[in-house]
C-alpha cells in the first residue's frame, strides 16, 4: 500500500497537484512513477497525461487512452465526488480475466485524476494454493491417524489371538512410521521455503552426496529384487549443502525402487558439462520401471501428487518427495528435468552449477537408459 500513500495522503481529502510545469518536477515525477510496483496513471478527462511501465505491463494504456472502460468510469467517479474511490475489478486478459485492485484520487484544483492499479491475481493464486495445501495436509494426516485408531481397537479385541495381535501391531508400527515421515517432510518443506534454505554452503564431492543417499537403500533395493548401480567420478564437486543434496538424491532413488519391478535396475551417475550459461554438474537417477505418462509428468512435482497412489501409500510414500527435490535444486540455483516413457522407465536429472575452478573436471557418462535422450536435451523442466 506504499503506492496508495504516495497518491493519497488522507482518505478524506483530495491530493495536492503532483505535476508541475518545470522540467525538474517532471523528472522527479517520472522517477517516482518508475519506482512504483503498482501501475500508476494520471488522467485528464479521457486522456492519459502520464503513466509508468507497470501500467504498460498490465496493458492499461494504449494510444494515450485507458484501455479499460471500468477504470475510466472509476476515474470519472472520483473526479465527480471529489475524493478517492476504491474498487476490485477484473480486466480482460486474452481469453480470461485478471483481477486488480484500483484506487482513483482527484488532484486538488485540477481536472486530473491519479489511478493506482495493483495486480492481485498472483496473491489470489497463492491463497488458492495455501487452501489446497491445508486441505491436502488435513487429508493426509487423517488417513494414518484414522488407521492407527482402528488398529488400536483391533489390538484391544485380539488379546487372545497372538497371530492377529502381531499382525495388527506390525501394521500400527507401519502407520506410525508413515505419519512420522509425513510430519518430517512437511517440516523439511517448510524450512526449504524459509528465509535461510542453505545454512551449510560448501564445496561438496558428488561421490559423497550419492554415497550418503544410496548406502542406506542397498538393503531395501535387494529386498525388492532391484539391482542398484552407481558410477560417480571421484573429483566431481558441486557448491551446496551436503545433507540437502543427499536428501534430493535419496528421494529420487527411493522413487525409482518403488516404481520398478523385481529384477529391475536403478542407476545413479554424474558428469560435468559446459553450457552457454557456464559449467554445470548433472546427477541422474534412472530406472527401467513402469514409466510416467505425459499427463502425469505435468504434475509430478506438485505436493501430494502421486502417479500410483496405491503403490505409494503401500510403501510409506507421502507424495512430498519430488516437491522437496524441486525446492532443494531451486535453492541451489539449479533445475530438475525428467525423461520418461510408460513401460520403459524414467530418468530424473539434477542440473547444478559447478563451483568456480581454473580446471575442468573429467567428464563421465551418466548411468542412463541407452535409449534415453541426453540429459541436457530432456524436455520437461520443473
Amino acid at each position: 500500500m506504499i503506492a496508495y500513500h504516495i497518491a493519497v495522503r488522507n482518505s478524506r481529502y483530495a491530493t495536492r497537484p503532483a505535476v508541475a510545469d518545470d522540467g525538474e518536477s517532471r523528472e522527479i515525477l517520472d522517477t517516482v512513477l518508475r519506482s512504483l510496483e503498482a501501475a500508476a496513471i494520471v488522467t485528464e478527462g479521457d486522456r492519459v497525461v502520464v503513466s509508468n511501465e507497470a501500467a504498460a505491463a498490465l496493458r492499461l494504456v494504449f494510444d494515450g487512452r485507458l484501455t479499460s472502460g471500468v477504470l475510466a468510469q472509476l476515474a470519472a467517479e472520483s473526479q465527480r465526488v471529489g475524493r478517492r474511490v476504491v474498487a476490485e475489478i477484473e480486466l480482460p486478459w486474452g481469453e480470461t480475466v485478471r483481477a486488480v485492485h484500483a484506487v482513483a484520487a482527484p488532484v486538488l484544483d485540477s481536472k486530473r485524476v491519479v489511478l493506482l492499479v495493483t495486480d492481485v491475481e498472483e496473491s489470489r493464486r497463492v491463497e488458492a494454493v495455501r487452501r489446497d495445501f491445508i486441505a491436502n495436509v488435513s487429508h493426509e494426516l487423517k488417513t494414518p491417524v484414522g488407521a492407527m485408531l482402528l488398529l488400536a481397537e483391533a489390538i484391544r479385541d485380539a488379546q487372545d489371538d497372538p497371530a492377529a495381535l502381531t499382525h495388527f501391531i506390525d501394521r500400527l508400527i507401519h502407520e506410525a512410521n508413515r505419519l512420522s515421515r509425513l510430519v518430517k517432510e512437511l517440516i523439511d518443506l517448510s524450512r526449504l521455503q524459509g528465509g535461510d534454505p542453505l545454512p551449510e554452503l560448501s564445496e561438496v564431492r558428488v561421490s559423497d552426496i550419492v554415497s550418503d543417499a544410496v548406502e542406506p537403500l542397498h538393503v531395501r533395493a535387494e529386498a525388492a529384487g532391484i539391482r542398484l548401480e552407481v558410477a560417480i567420478p571421484a573429483n566431481l564437486c558441486v557448491l551446496g549443502d551436503r545433507r540437502q543434496l543427499a536428501t534430493a538424491v535419496t528421494n529420487l532413488v527411493e522413487n525409482a525402487i518403488v516404481y520398478s519391478s523385481r529384477g529391475g535396475r536403478v542407476g545413479v551417475g554424474a558428469r560435468e558439462r559446459v553450457t552457454p550459461e557456464g559449467r554445470i554438474v548433472e546427477i541422474a537417477v534412472s530406472d527401467n520401471g513402469i514409466g510416467i505418462a505425459r499427463a502425469d509428468q505435468e504434475r509430478i512435482f506438485e505436493r501430494f501428487y502421486r502417479v500410483d497412489p496405491g503403490r505409494s501409500r503401500a510403501t510409506g510414500g507421502t507424495g512430498l518427495g519430488l516437491a522437496i527435490v524441486k525446492h532443494i535444486v531451486n535453492n541451489h540455483g539449479g533445475r530438475i528435468s525428467v525423461w520418461s516413457k510408460p513401460g520403459t522407465g524414467s530418468t530424473f536429472t539434477l542440473h547444478l552449477p559447478a563451483p568456480a575452478s581454473d580446471t575442468t573436471s573429467s567428464v563421465t557418462d551418466l548411468v542412463t537408459r541407452p535409449d534415453s535422450p541426453e540429459p541436457g536435451a530432456t524436455r520437461d523442466d520443473r
